[in-house]
């Protein structure tokens, strides 16, 4: 099986490098090769973990991490940086977990393919 890792850390808003990591991340999840995914949010990438954000958009960028999370894709936001924005202790989207360095390096190693964003 494949292994691809994605990381963005490129904030949700203000530009689509966010956008297009999530739609690279859901190409992949959904493909009939079935490849695992990991997404690991970094730096103000980290908010977009949060829920119930306003962005104007009928499933927005909430609905794109529900979908992935739904096709078993595992999204981590990295812990020194969510402690660096003042999110680490507010309740992400279901499915949305802290992570750490150590899990960004372990699932690098382990990537067939690392993407970012």
């Amino acid at each position: 099986m494949q292994k691809t890792l994605i990381i963005i850390h490129a904030a949700p808003y203000g530009s689509e490098r966010c956008l297009s990591g999530l739609r690279l991340a859901t190409a992949l999840a959904g493909s009939d090769a079935k490849p695992e995914v990991k997404v690991f949010l970094m730096s103000d990438a980290t908010v977009l973990g949060l829920p119930n954000q306003q962005d104007g958009a009928t499933n927005g960028l909430q609905g794109m991490v529900e979908t992935l999370v739904n096709h078993g894709v595992q999204i981590r936001s990295c812990r020194t940086c969510a402690l660096a924005r003042g999110i680490a202790e507010l309740p992400l989207i279901p499915g949305v977990s802290i992570g750490t360095l150590v899990e960004l390096a372990e699932a690098t190693l382990a990537a067939d393919k690392v993407v970012t964003f």
